[in-house]
């Protein structure tokens, strides 16, 4: 079994043919600034943005420095097993890539979604992929290649169209639905409120929708035609300020596909969700993205204990390979990123990509075999020790 620590060894090797630095930076810091001055500053602010005054996307970041891991030596971890096991698939890690709504524009040749599923294809890691693509979600689907995929729906009110998405998804094998709650509507961005821009207004990423029979059969004129037109009716049917847990049953019986809720973050939602026959919790507040709640980690432990056996993933913060340990000894079964490689894939395409994927599985590998823990399941809420602050410590 090959340890992800040893794509350290890969870049130490390659610096001993001259002077050959890795091609893209390998801290988060580092990988946000190169985004900086490549992307257009608009994206970059709705993709660096939060809600509101943003401290809830930094007590995202924060709150994972008040834990630390107790390391335990003479462990025999020389060799570690990431893998995990989620809806019948042996998955090699822990991780996933969350879902992002502008992963599409923000490669140098605007198909982000292609890019992103080809990297799934070759790393092993699964594709959330986002109702708001670039591509659509067929082209995507096919990319993934042997990775398994999940398809994240925003439940349109026109409930023809959420079952025509969904259907669409299930025919063209991605391997679950994963539901968002929390964008409704959206949230108070003052980055994209100074900037009076939103992509998806501008026409970006409503591949889905543009392609869709049911969408296409609500207009005047086919998008190709008259894409203003096409525009303005997706922004008046995409969220559902209606949706309640009266429309659970039918939200799970549009496929036989697991269902995954993402915004749960309370143990009686997750209670009334395992009751409605969802299949596992996505606990998550968006990245800090859509409205001023707890740290997303803080709420995690309550999650896993309703969820009870029912698989939970989380998102919202995670910037670091200590970061996924930490978040898998609080209890998920699978952790998501997105900020990260949505830089590398600013950067980089599928490659950078790659490349962040690449080092994020490096530190965490490594920081599992340093502390002496050789599986997933070694990770428990034992392994961590609470009022660390690396700040403090400094």
């Amino acid at each position: 079994m090959a340890n992800y620590a040893d794509f350290n060894i890969g870049l130490y090797f390659t610096g001993l043919g001259g002077d050959n630095p890795p091609p893209y930076p390998v801290t988060f810091a580092g990988l946000e600034a190169a985004a900086r001055e490549k992307l257009e500053h608009r994206l970059f602010d709705y993709v660096a943005g939060g809600a509101g005054d943003e401290h809830t996307q930094r007590a995202n970041v924060t709150a994972f420095e008040q834990w630390g891991i107790m390391p335990r030596m003479l462990a025999g971890a020389a060799e570690r097993d990431l893998s995990v096991e989620l809806f019948g698939h042996r998955l090699p890690t822990p991780l996933l890539m969350s879902p992002i709504g502008v992963i599409g524009v923000m490669t140098d040749d605007e198909h982000g979604d292609l890019a992103t599923a080809a990297a799934s294809a070759t790393s092993g890691v699964p594709m959330v992929a986002s109702t708001l693509m670039q591509d659509p979600l067929e082209d995507v689907a096919a990319a993934l290649g042997g990775t398994p995929g999940f398809f994240q729906l925003y439940t349109p009110n026109d409930r023809d169209l959420a079952e025509s998405l969904v259907r669409r998804a299930d025919a063209a094998g991605f391997s679950g639905i994963v539901v968002t709650l929390d964008t409704w509507t959206l949230g108070y961005r003052p980055r994209d409120l100074q900037h009076a821009t939103f992509p998806q207004l501008r026409g970006y990423c409503l591949a889905n929708y543009f392609s869709d029979p049911v969408f296409r059969s609500r207009l005047a004129a086919p998008p190709e035609e008259d894409p203003e037109a096409a525009t303005m009716h997706w922004a008046t049917t995409f969220g559902n300020p209606t949706l309640t847990w009266d429309d659970l049953a039918w939200l799970r019986g549009l496929t036989d596909l697991p269902l995954l809720l993402k915004g749960i973050c309370h143990p009686d939602d997750v209670r009334r969700a395992r009751d409605g026959g969802v299949d596992a919790i996505y606990c998550s507040n968006h990245g800090g993205r859509q409205a001023a709640t707890a740290p997303a980690l803080d709420l995690l432990p309550a999650v896993v204990e309703a969820a009870d056996a029912m698989p939970v993933i989380f998102d919202s913060g995670l910037r670091s390979g200590p970061d996924i340990v930490k978040a898998l000894a609080l209890g998920a079964t699978a952790v998501g990123i997105g900020r990260p490689y949505g830089y590398g894939a600013a950067i980089g395409g599928q490659a950078g990509i790659e490349f962040v994927l690449s080092c994020l599985l490096a530190e965490a590998d490594l920081t599992m075999g340093l502390n002496g823990y050789a599986s997933i399941a070694e990770l428990t809420p034992d392994v961590l020790v609470r009022g660390w602050d690396k700040k403090a410590s400094a």
